[in-house]
């Protein structure tokens, strides 16, 4: 299990493009089928008043199929609401665009029917019918204007539709009655007209729809603002708890060594007969205070980016030998095994940071185990090379398999933490970071750990070689492979 040993930070992502367009088109389709309501009860009020007028002046099954179509579409566009605030309302993105697409049609059918009614009416009916229903056809114009100019394509659809029809119902019956005085005149003037409130609908149209899109991006780009703020406000408040936090441990924990070393320069001032006695425990305060120092200094100095890494050819062997030396004596002070395996292998790291990371993850190993021992192994991958060390010690819970790359942490309930400072796996984490290495964690509580540094292939002049069987200590190995 890949372990993330950096703790996550609030770094806010800025919505792309299509995101933003998204959103904006999901809340102008709500504006749409918000204002759908009242422009069907418009219409509701509107079909009375025609039936009452056209009455015995058009031919009696023409005005009901005309009416009957009407009042079909009208009542399927109320069960389209329905539709939309049932299934659409709370979710916004794809499926309302893929909605207002799929059912778009219904509002150029509803545009055509209604401008159909100039075919019945024109030079067919008497003037104040006409002129009646000139003003609606108008008002069905000024009705889209404002209940669908917010969603652009159904706008263009219904007016396009409407004004269409309209020309058509005038073409027709000015040939119709074309041998009367003044049709053509007539006729040619109102398509002019007709043209005119055409173009000037179509312009409105687009400029309150753009304050509608202007509205809804500010909108957007305020909620990408407060996004931000406060992302950044919670990284700057755990910024100030986690110094805080680091502080009072580094001083709760420099505190013990200085506090031993007094005790122990007051005891040697008053009984100077026990300086070999004393000497060692001195000598102990001394170097935990010196590597605690060295830890902070590590620390901080990765942190800043001043931690300058040089790449060259390192000889694994030689390595795992120098570190085997280093810490056998540890290993024999508690009756441990410690063993290396690799076969003869130069790779291209930084040999300070490898061995600084390799000799944390041993420590820590030899640490918290107190029977059978530890494994420190090369293996070979097709993608990358795998440094392991095994342990048969305690090992971790899952719950503090995150937590024990942080600052002085340190498990309660394990021994052999008394003496640790807690910033060992804090700096593995960050030279493996540091270097773009990853690092995985297997362990099994009570039984071992495995800690494996895993170094990409990119990290490495040449492809690594074929996979190589891994040597374990004894049989307690394979409970956690």
């Amino acid at each position: 299990m890949l372990v993330d040993t950096q703790p996550a930070t609030y770094q806010h992502v800025p919505a792309t493009v299509e995101v933003r367009d998204q959103w904006v088109n999901s809340q102008l389709i709500s504006v749409l089928m918000d204002n759908m309501v009242p422009s069907l009860l418009a219409a509701g009020m509107a079909l009375p008043v025609l039936v009452f007028l056209m009455a015995g002046e058009v031919d009696l099954w023409v005005l009901l199929a005309w009416i009957g179509l009407l009042v079909a579409m009208l009542v399927y566009r109320y069960r389209l609401i329905g539709i939309y605030h049932l299934r659409h309302d709370s979710s916004e993105g794809p499926q309302r665009l893929d909605f207002v697409r799929r059912y778009q049609w219904s509002w150029a059918v509803v545009g055509f029917l209604w401008g159909g009614g100039v075919l019945l009416t024109y030079q067919q009916v008497s003037s104040t019918t006409q002129f009646v229903y000139g003003l609606m056809v108008l008002g069905q114009g000024l009705l889209a204007l404002t209940s669908y100019s917010a969603y652009l394509p159904i706008f263009r659809a219904y007016v396009h539709a409407l004004l269409l029809s309209v020309m058509l119902g005038l073409m027709v019956n000015t040939i119709r009655v074309l041998g009367e005085t003044g049709a053509l005149e007539t006729g040619l003037a109102l398509m002019a007209l007709l043209m005119v409130f055409w173009w000037l609908l179509l312009i409105a149209g687009r400029r309150l729809h753009q304050v509608y899109r202007s509205s809804f991006e500010l909108q957007f780009s305020n909620q990408e603002l407060i996004d931000s703020l406060t992302l950044q406000t919670r990284a700057s408040l755990r910024a100030v708890a986690t110094k805080n936090r680091f502080l009072a441990s580094a001083a709760h924990d420099l505190r013990q060594p200085v506090h031993a070393l007094s005790l122990y320069a007051d005891w040697l001032a008053t009984e100077p007969e026990m300086a070999r006695e004393i000497s060692p425990r001195i000598l102990q305060s001394t170097r935990a205070i010196n590597e605690l120092f060295d830890s902070l200094f590590d620390l901080t100095r990765i942190d800043a980016g001043n931690y300058k890494v040089r790449l060259q050819h390192v000889d694994v062997r030689q390595l795992f030998a120098d570190l085997a030396l280093q810490f056998e004596p540890v290993a024999a002070g508690k009756s441990l095994k410690l063993k290396t395996h690799t076969r003869p292998t130069t790779i291209w790291a930084d040999p300070v940071v490898l061995r600084r990371i390799l000799g944390n993850l041993l420590s820590n190993a030899l640490r918290h185990t107190h029977r059978g021992g530890v494994l420190l192994d090369l293996r070979h991958r097709e993608d990358m090379l795998v440094f392991e060390v095994w342990d048969t010690g305690v090992g971790i819970a899952r719950e503090h398999q995150q937590a024990i790359f942080q600052e002085f942490f340190r498990v309660s309930q394990h021994q052999g933490t008394e003496d640790s400072l807690g910033l060992g796996l804090t700096i593995v984490s960050k030279l493996t970071t540091l270097m773009g290495y990853q690092l995985a964690l297997t362990s099994v509580e009570h039984k071992g750990s495995v800690f494996r540094l895993m170094l990409p292939a990119y990290t490495q002049k040449s492809q690594p070689d074929e996979l190589v069987p891994t040597v374990v200590l004894n049989s307690e190995f394979m409970d956690l492979r």
